[in-house]
């Protein structure tokens, strides 16, 4: 590609896809994402695979599973004990771009980092739960990102701290300003210092995610007033019910923090603008899942319901990706592929399970043939549970296995229930999603305690029968 093309990629933590504003669901003030979806080509079918923040993240990065890229399970003080964290030396789309000639830059938050015993002293300190969560990144534990100005999981919005490119362990930076405006201040700096070469920089903003109430008052006004009915309007939602009344005071933070984002949003849409000349530039906006906020009697996420795992997903190149709607399926592990696609480059290796989704995009034929999206959820020392799923466009099933209590499955038809109100695991539409499912396992070779459950539940016949 002659005049390589800019990168920048923001994600915004725990935005569910139905807070765009765009998309008429929450009623959420979002102009600016709602002017760069209009201009740019909204995917309507974005997942996560795993609704949690370290499994997605490191999927996203290298488009491979959680059992290859080392994330099972959320990284944190206790799950470095047992070796989770993304394992050194694999590669990502930011590599790649490094090796072929982009700058590339990461800021903000990261959590991907297994602590060690001194991120407890240096970093965001030891939580209530006990477990240490922020780490600092090691210069080469940083998979292709040279410019760094990041943390590894710290929830004090109002008074964050980064660590530099340079900077130690013991030399991370205080700010006291909001997390999402000073690491946008610090983004478009990086922007307006780019000089000739392409740059690729992700922006990792750890806004809506709680503390919910960590926002700045000016974005709270709009949504004060509000009624329970107004702010939770997905009719899967029991309103009434203590956790609904939880969950509005929740929804009046969270939307506030959503416009704060969207502001943010906009003046780097600005800044990119001002500074990018002939380049072309490609935005993507998304997330690394979404929240229940309410639905199902849930607050939060890391399950397979649609609030959780739909995200919000732009692709912003008016030279490269027409305008309009997409309903190709882009999940987590689509990611990387995907942006190394619109820029002409590939990632390689046996280990890579995603799928290059830019074609799609630009609308070219026979690039979405396989619109499955696995759903995964590992055991972990708290709860020995372990789920499998697959989503379609038109239907889902759920697989939970319990070494105790044996396989449980929901399955729910998207085109006629799309809130997920009434499981249907009996019905011949459970019996194929099962077996694709199961199909799917036995090609990934995926070990899942439950696979000889659903094969026998549904009475699958083996693969090379």
């Amino acid at each position: 590609m002659p005049n390589r093309p800019n990168i920048l990629v923001i994600m915004a933590d725990q935005f569910r896809a139905s807070s765009l504003g765009l998309l008429g669901e929450d009623p959420v003030h979002t102009p600016h994402l709602d002017r760069l979806a209009a201009e740019g080509c909204l995917v309507r079918q974005a997942v996560s695979n795993y609704p949690v923040c370290s499994p997605h993240r490191a999927m996203f990065l290298t488009g491979m599973r959680p059992v290859d890229n080392g994330v099972t399970l959320n990284v944190n003080s206790e799950t470095a004990q047992d070796g989770i964290g993304l394992r050194s030396g694999l590669d990502t789309w930011a590599g790649v771009l490094r090796r072929h000639g982009w700058r590339t830059g990461y800021i903000g938050k990261w959590h991907l980092e297994p602590p060690v015993d001194e991120d407890a002293e240096f970093g965001e300190g030891r939580r209530s739960d006990g477990k240490v969560w922020d780490a600092w990144s090691p210069p080469d534990r940083r998979f292709g990102f040279d410019f760094w100005y990041s943390y590894g999981a710290a929830d004090r919005h109002l008074t964050p701290h980064y660590w530099t490119t340079r900077a130690g362990r013991h030399e991370r930076v205080d700010i006291d300003q909001w997390s999402a405006e000073h690491e946008t201040d610090v983004a478009i700096r990086f922007l307006q210092q780019s000089g000739d070469e392409p740059f690729a920089l992700m922006l990792s903003l750890n806004p809506p995610h709680p503390p919910f109430e960590l926002v700045p008052d000016r974005y709270r006004t709009r949504y004060a007033e509000l009624d329970d009915a107004t702010l939770l309007p997905r009719p899967n939602v029991r309103l009434g019910t203590e956790t609904a009344h939880k969950a509005a005071g929740i929804a009046r933070d969270y939307y506030a923090a959503v416009t704060g984002v969207d502001e943010q949003i906009g003046r780097l849409h600005a800044a990119v603008q001002a500074c990018s000349g002939d380049r072309p530039t490609v935005i993507v906006f998304t997330s690394d899942h979404g929240m229940q906020m309410g639905s199902h009697e849930l607050l939060y996420k890391n399950v397979a319901y649609e609030e959780s795992m739909r995200l919000p997903f732009i692709v912003h190149s008016p030279q490269l990706v027409p305008a309009g709607e997409s309903q190709v399926v882009v999940d987590s592990m689509d990611v990387a592929p995907t942006i190394l696609g619109l820029v002409g480059l590939a990632l390689g290796g046996d280990a890579v399970a995603g799928r290059d989704r830019s074609g799609a995009l630009r609308g070219e034929p026979g690039g979405a043939d396989d619109d499955t999206a696995m759903y995964y959820r590992y055991a972990s020392r708290s709860d020995p549970t372990s789920v499998r799923g697959l989503r379609t466009p038109q239907a889902k099933i759920v697989a939970t296995w319990d070494p105790k209590g044996g396989l449980s499955v929901e399955v729910f038809d998207l085109d006629d229930d799309p809130f997920e109100l009434s499981s249907r695991p009996q019905t011949g539409l459970a019996t194929t999603m099962a077996r694709m499912l199961h199909e799917a396992l036995t090609a990934a070779g995926d070990d899942w305690a439950g696979a000889d459950a659903l094969a026998d539940t549904y009475r699958l016949e083996p693969m090379n029968a």
